[in-house]
């Protein structure tokens, strides 16, 4: 029998911003339930994602409010586990840079066009962690750039605008021109703080 969490006593293992996720995550469920019982779908408890917040009356369902509550109670909370000879506070640090590696391999990984990762391969292994180290150097080089020309700008932010910075090549008339979207946000500091010119918006 699983035992039940009656006290909480994590300090440390809170994220706040994980727990806005998982709130909002959530409520796109309950959303989606409600929109689905207002159509009186019951072919919906076969979901296992909408199943957990319903409970019968008689010969309906409904949306359970203490399932809701009591799930919103662990929001942003993790446990962890290890054997190395740490500390709570430093297992929570080494945790976090860890997840801060994983993220920056993530947006890496879409740069360089290096997914599905295959773990059963030794070399995928080696790669993974290659490019995991790779991102992670980046991204701290780009930070302490950055942080030398006097500003910081959000990664998530960043990798967004940067999206939206597109060029784009048109022949007409025997003519070719290269012109570029409009710098938005940071992108233009972090061109200048990396030493790199951008491109013309027009450019013949």
């Amino acid at each position: 029998m699983a035992a039940q969490i009656t006290q909480l006593k994590a300090a440390g293992c809170v994220n706040e911003a994980e727990a806005k996720k998982d709130r909002e995550d959530r409520q796109a469920i309950i959303d989606g339930l409600q929109a689905q019982l207002k159509k009186g779908d019951k072919a919906l408890v076969g979901n296992s994602a909408y199943r957990r917040y319903l409970r019968s009356r008689g010969n309906a369902f409904e949306i359970d409010p203490g399932k809701l509550a009591e799930e919103a109670r662990f929001d942003g909370l993790s446990v962890l586990r290890t054997n190395a000879r740490v500390t709570p506070l430093q297992a929570v640090i080494r945790y976090r840079d860890l997840l801060e590696v994983e993220a920056l391999f993530r947006a890496a990984k879409a740069s360089f066009d290096t997914r599905p990762i295959f773990h059963q391969a030794d070399a995928a292994i080696r790669g993974h962690v290659f490019c995991s180290f790779l991102a992670l150097t980046l991204a701290k080089e780009l930070n302490r750039l950055c942080g030398a020309s006097g500003f910081q700008p959000e990664w998530q932010k960043l990798l967004n605008d940067l999206d939206r910075l597109q060029q784009a090549t048109i022949e007409k008339g025997g003519k070719v021109i290269t012109t570029r979207t409009h710098v938005t946000g940071q992108v233009g500091n972090v061109f200048k703080a990396v030493s790199i010119a951008l491109p013309h918006n027009i450019s013949e």
